[in-house]
């Protein structure tokens, strides 16, 4: 068996800092590489229905393209995923500001977050199951957010062919989190060109957060998907509705929206996706309540990436298992606090079939 972990340099930063990539691998191919810029997945290789691997992440070769602000392809994003309306959040009593990096919200952790952080290999297992753990220390007041917190983000070849993430974390004072992986997916494989308008989703879900015009959360319960193009109950082609006259697919110029999952906790199957022409399929398997779908509506080919491919709207499909957005200004949506004593903890599950 060939060795399944291997480290090696992936780049230095502008001060000096190196960064490394880290590869699992299994005996079948499947691949994973993680990079300690953002503790992000750089690149995944998984086979088709003849056994000819492709990698299926968008991202790319060298470390100064992933640095440029605002990308955030295969990261770990926090200390709160998604968008928090209004830059700011009230916690016992005390009103906490947010830098508005996506005007007039906070977007992803803030105008550095976590995915522009370098994290430190904690550890790595060797073996059928290779792992590396990446670690982050967040001082208390890092972008604002109160208390400090220790991060752990374990990438795992849990089977022949399943990536698991674990994300744990721990406060010294009363703070909020949602962390998540904002991976790029194609099925077909990046090098190919093709977009992902004709892959099938399924979607564990009966209901989805609508969005005002700034993409935040509307007052209210979450709505039905009866009768909407975001009924993903039975799978459905991405493009099939995507350009329907729909005022929430306008809000989002596509789908970019949160999933509300039916079972509230436990590791359970949030969405399915199929790719019919190579014929790899992914289930995401997550214990959060809530799945960000997100159909790459904003790549707009200015961007190159590996394989010199310009990434172009709809390239892509992120879906992002985490908290819901703005949940630290709605009391009726699932709670995102976190006290000392406490642990942060998002398990999800990525499991590959080839038909």
């Amino acid at each position: 068996m060939p060795q399944s972990v291997i480290r090696e340099t992936f780049g230095h930063l502008p001060d000096g800092t190196a960064v490394e990539r880290v590869r699992l691998r299994t005996a079948g191919g499947f691949e994973a590489r993680i990079i300690t810029y953002g503790a992000a997945l750089q690149s995944l290789l998984v086979p088709d229905r003849s056994g000819e691997l492709a990698d299926v992440v968008l991202g790319f070769d060298n470390l100064e393209a992933y640095t440029v602000p605002r990308r955030y392809y295969g990261m770990t994003v926090g200390r709160y995923a998604n968008r928090i309306a209004g830059a700011g959040f009230e916690l016992d009593g005390v009103h906490v500001a947010l830098a508005a990096n996506e005007p007039p919200n906070a977007l992803h952790g803030g105008s550095e977050g976590f995915s522009r952080k370098v994290w430190t290999i904690a550890a790595t297992e060797d073996g059928e199951t290779p792992a590396v753990t990446l670690a982050l220390h967040s001082p208390d007041g890092d972008e604002n957010y109160p208390g400090a917190l220790d991060v752990r983000a374990t990438y795992r070849i849990s089977a022949p062919r399943e990536l698991t993430i674990d994300y744990i974390a721990n406060s010294s004072r009363p703070t909020v989190i949602s962390l998540t992986n904002h991976s790029f997916f194609n099925l077909d494989g990046v090098a190919t060109g093709a977009d992902i308008l004709g892959h099938r989703l399924r979607i564990a879900a009966d209901a989805f957060l609508a969005i005002d015009e700034n993409r935040i959360p509307q007052p209210g319960p979450p709505r039905d998907v009866t009768g909407t193009p975001f009924d993903f109950r039975e799978a459905q082609g991405i493009g099939a509705r995507i350009n329907d006259p729909d005022e929430q697919l306008r809000r989002g110029r596509g789908y970019d929206h949160n999933f509300c999952l039916r079972e509230a906790s436990g590791l359970r199957l949030a969405a399915r996706v199929e790719a019919p022409r190579f014929g790899r399929t992914m289930e995401v398997h997550t214990n959060q309540p809530g799945l960000q779908v997100y159909s790459g509506n904003y790549l707009d080919g200015s961007v190159i990436g590996k394989y010199g491919r310009r990434y172009q709207q709809y390239d892509a499909l992120c879906l992002e298992p985490q908290n819901w957005p703005d949940a630290p200004n709605r009391p009726d949506f699932p709670s995102s606090r976190l006290d000392p004593g406490d642990s942060y903890r998002n398990h999800s599950v990525y499991r590959f079939f080839a038909r």
